[in-house]
């Protein structure tokens, strides 16, 4: 996934560039993942850290790169459909969110068919839920709370700028 979003970022410089913003969350994001694959998420390090530092129950590693899908990624969606489609100003606030809810449930199916049609024996491990009958559940909740929270966040910062003005 890492790779092919490179590619399309690649592919679509030319047609559409996003702000340097846009372009520095895209990359914050793309090394959450790239560090995520390389220990999976469930067994990462920095989540082992996370868990003994804050005495939690669990891993959350995988819980953070589900935030920062919604928190990450609103922004270059909302900058997108702002300046290439033109939309309405609360289309472009609304469908990010709405857009981050879907592709978490998206991705949620995606996962649990592979791993069930792939790795049925390992499709526990395989899905790093870490004994939570809720994960996915969680994981798509704690993506549309980093969208909604991104979405707030910048219309704060716009509201500040819009009153220096």
């Amino acid at each position: 996934m890492t790779v092919l979003c490179l590619i399309l970022l690649a592919i679509t410089y030319q047609k559409f560039k996003f702000s340097q913003l846009s372009y520095t969350l895209f990359f914050i994001y793309l090394l959450l993942h790239i560090y995520g694959a390389e220990y999976t998420y469930a067994e990462n390090p920095f989540g082992y850290w996370l868990k003994d530092s804050l005495h939690l129950q669990r891993n959350h590693y995988d819980r953070i790169v589900h935030f920062s899908f919604g928190f990450l990624m609103a922004y270059p969606m909302r900058e997108y459909f702002r300046n290439y489609f033109q939309w309405p100003d609360w289309v472009c606030w609304v469908l990010p969110v709405e857009i981050t809810l879907s592709f978490s449930a998206e991705y949620e199916l995606i996962e649990w068919l592979v791993a069930k049609v792939f790795f049925p024996s390992e499709s526990t491990a395989y899905l790093g839920t870490q004994g939570d009958v809720w994960d996915a559940q969680k994981d798509m909740g704690i993506a549309f709370s980093g969208a909604i929270f991104s979405m707030l966040l910048i219309s704060f910062v716009k509201l500040l700028l819009d009153k220096k003005k």
